[in-house]
């Protein structure tokens, strides 16, 4: 088996990231090679769920106070249009002739 960095589909950057260039459709040269290329895509799809999590947790207050003017906004229409309910009601209890 050929370490990583022998091969000519690895590429390091001057800051030391590194990445493949190979494809596990095309090019790759040995079967080793599609694990290490599927646990590098499982960790780059860690990583952007973690960052969604992150950033839910940003939202969570902001959506919590979205919820609490919301629940508020429709009290204050249903209060308001309480007259509307209060005369169905009356007319209800009386029994028709």
């Amino acid at each position: 088996m050929i370490s990583c960095e022998q091969c000519e589909y690895f590429v390091q950057g001057p800051g030391g990231e590194f990445a493949f260039r190979c494809n596990p459709f095309t090019n790759i040269k040995e079967p080793d090679c599609l694990v290490k290329w599927q646990l590098i895509k499982l960790d780059a799809m860690v990583q952007a769920y973690q960052a969604t999590i992150s950033f839910y947790k940003r939202l969570a207050p902001l959506q919590e106070k979205m919820f609490r003017h919301m629940e508020r906004e429709i009290d204050e229409v249903d209060e308001s249009e309480s007259w509307k309910y209060d005369d169905d009601e009356e007319d209800d209890d009386v029994p028709s002739s």
